[in-house]
């Protein structure tokens, strides 16, 4: 709310130029708005005679504020030093952790090759060869297979035709 009364101050205090530098015509949305005095403006008649000083510091209060001060040093130092502490603890949990999870994947992809390789062992014993070539052949040809026939939506052979 403090806001916009402050817009709406600034607002009224504004003024619509007749002419814009620019060229703009009138009808634009150009606010010129009163701002500061500039650096080389000379000082109000008011405050001409008037000598900067700075306002009187009681010296009690000064050590109090002091003592103040740096006891809020010392206990901000050790609230930052607690969270690096905390911080470089958890960084290297987190290496340790990701190294446990590394070793881990590591070790289940050698068990998963060593199945791999076992797998294809076992199917090696089945490839045709030069050796077992002819045998393969007699034997295809005693039992001869016949992929010509339908299945219904269960599966099941609905018709075989004759081997021939």
């Amino acid at each position: 709310m403090a806001l916009f009364a402050g817009v709406a101050a600034a607002l009224s205090r504004s003024v619509l130029p007749q002419s814009c530098r620019c060229g703009a015509p009138l009808g634009a949305s150009v606010w010129v708005i009163r701002g500061r005095k500039s650096r080389n403006d000379p000082p109000a008649k008011s405050k001409a005679g008037r000598i900067k000083e700075p306002p009187p510091v009681d010296p009690v209060e000064l050590l109090v504020v002091q003592e103040r001060y740096r006891q809020y040093q010392v206990l901000i130092k050790a609230l930052r030093n607690n969270r690096i502490q905390k911080e470089e603890k958890a960084k290297e949990l987190q290496k340790l952790e990701a190294a446990i999870y590394r070793d881990k994947k590591q070790e289940e992809l050698i068990r998963e090759k060593e199945r791999e390789i076992l797998q294809l062992q076992e199917e090696a014993k089945n490839f045709i060869t030069l050796e077992n070539l002819e045998q393969r052949i007699e034997a295809a040809l005693d039992n001869p297979k016949s992929y010509n026939f339908a299945i219904d939506k269960e599966g099941r052979i609905v018709k075989r035709t004759a081997h021939i």
